[in-house]
């Protein structure tokens, strides 16, 4: 782990991304050393400290720290955290902000499931907590995630692979860490995050790589009626690539539903790595 360029482990107890969730982070998948997705997890970094007011860290810098971190890493997660940094008590932003910027390299998630076969599908369910609509922090991945956690308390079930979360008015948004598709009406439908949730990289490889190969896409609000009316879903985060969805509840799907190779081509692009490095 490295804080502010150099070997740590701690940020100072008034830390804004500790006492208030002030910041941001993103989640690379690591292949062979490298980062795979970096353009597209900078780019979101830095929409996102815009969209605070955080000033954008050095993409210089932060490749430099990256590669110092994953040096002789095969494969594993890294994690990119920046904070506002330190200032008075209150929620009053300091005039002149100094960010924390955290770099962390961990191994590959434990659970083999994240990086099934996509033909093996997953089982999910449906999460009670909602998510809170506000437009001003919807498509970042802003620290505060209390959402996601509380939503993730519900199910111990080993054999849950993600939980699906819906915002106040019941339109299905996204799972607690993960961005959806369903094969509804022979298209694909993803639910929209100008509301609510993360526009996920993935997310994003998946509608352009859809519109390039002609397959009929759109955003648009999903009801849970449609959940169970459709054919298949799919799910898709940096570290699932892109997963088919085997059953929710009782409702089981079409694993052959999803466009095959549509699956193949955005997981080959979300685990590629990066080049040059």
């Amino acid at each position: 782990m490295l804080i502010d360029g150099r070997e740590a482990d701690a940020v100072a107890a008034d830390d804004r991304g500790l006492l208030y969730g002030d910041g941001l982070f993103e989640t690379i998948a690591v292949r062979d050393g490298r980062p795979c997705l970096w353009n597209a997890h900078l780019s979101r970094l830095s929409r996102g400290a815009d969209r605070l007011g955080i000033p954008r860290p050095d993409p210089r810098g932060l490749r430099v720290e990256a590669k110092r971190l994953l040096a002789g890493v095969a494969q594993g997660v890294l994690r990119i955290t920046l904070t506002r940094g330190r200032g008075p008590r209150g929620y009053r932003a300091p005039d002149a902000p100094v960010p924390t910027r955290i770099l962390a390299c961990h191994p590959g998630p434990d659970d083999d499931r994240r990086g099934a076969d996509p033909r093996d599908g997953a089982a999910i369910t449906l999460c009670r907590t909602p998510l809170g609509e506000n437009p001003r922090l919807a498509g970042i991945k802003h620290l505060n995630r209390l959402e996601q956690v509380l939503a993730r308390s519900e199910w111990t079930d080993p054999e849950l692979l993600e939980g699906l979360m819906l915002d106040g008015h019941g339109r299905v948004v996204c799972g607690t860490m993960s961005n959806l598709f369903l094969v509804l009406d022979d298209a694909l439908v993803t639910p929209p995050v100008h509301r609510c949730g993360v526009a996920g990289t993935v997310r994003g490889l998946m509608l352009e790589h859809a519109a390039a190969e002609g397959i009929g896409v759109r955003v648009g609000d999903v009801s849970v009626s449609d959940l169970f009316r459709a054919r298949g879903l799919l799910l898709t985060n940096t570290l699932l690539g892109a997963r088919v969805v085997a059953r929710l509840g009782d409702r089981r799907y079409d694993p052959q539903a999803a466009p095959r190779p549509l699956i193949e081509r955005v997981r080959a692009a979300a685990f590629r790595p990066e080049r040059p490095w």
